[in-house]
């Protein structure tokens, strides 16, 4: 079956399942050059408020495609995109970056030039506790992965360690993160000569070592000794 038409059929998918949308846009990598044969239709779908069938995410088969409905009502939506979890502003970027299919596009402008501002400013500046933290995580990873003397503990450790470190350089350098491919292309918008050396690091324990230290020396230096993080009252 043809997939040549990915608006034609986001909008289709909408009328069939949520006529009632107040609109809806199609977002993700099928809009762009980095769209394969295996690109879904990522759906955000706004009902009217109080719809009882929002918020959900669903998954379905249309014309071929894999699609993925991300459904919400205005106050469910506000709240999804508040939450920013982990600085990864997954719904903040599909909004932003949709093309819209149908319905209230005067509002859909205005949520849309929110969440392209908000994208622009980046996440808040991290805090020195949260600074702290993330030193000392990645320091006990490469202590971890400079001692071990098992073959496949070091394996494990070493590609937990890759990621986390792509992780906190995004973080130290006030960028959004990202999953999966999206952990590269934030590292590439950041850095790409740095995007590269992580990548070539990859399956190599004593280059990924290398990488996590440069990391930790741009974030000022490991940190073990000295590091307290006070637990909260209600653990008590």
């Amino acid at each position: 079956m043809s997939r040549d038409d990915p608006i034609g059929d986001a909008t289709a998918v909408v009328a069939e399942f949520y006529p009632q949308a107040r609109w809806a846009l199609l977002s993700g990598s099928v809009l762009t050059s980095s769209r394969t044969t295996g690109s879904d239709l990522d759906i955000v779908v706004l009902l009217p408020d109080g719809d009882p069938q929002a918020p959900c995410r669903e998954s379905r088969r249309f014309r071929g495609w894999p699609v993925e409905l991300f459904v919400y009502d205005e106050k469910s939506l506000d709240h999804y995109l508040a939450e920013l979890p982990s600085r990864r502003p997954v719904l903040t970027r599909m909004v932003a970056t949709g093309v819209q299919l149908m319905g209230d596009a005067a509002h859909a402008d205005r949520l849309q030039a929110r969440c392209a501002q908000v994208l622009a400013a980046g996440p808040a500046a991290l805090t020195d506790a949260e600074r702290d933290a993330l030193r000392y995580k990645l320091t006990d990873l490469l202590d971890d992965l400079t001692h071990t003397a098992d073959p496949g503990e070091r394996t494990v450790i070493a590609t937990t360690a890759w990621t986390v470190a792509a992780e906190q350089a995004l973080a130290f350098n006030r960028r959004w993160t990202g999953g999966g491919k999206w952990l590269l292309r934030e590292l590439r918008a950041l850095d790409p000569e740095l995007a590269e050396r992580w990548l070539s690091a990859h399956g190599d324990p004593a280059a990924i070592a290398d990488f996590s230290q440069h990391v930790l020396d741009q974030a000022g230096g490991p940190l073990f000794a000295g590091y307290r993080a006070a637990g909260s009252a209600g653990s008590r």
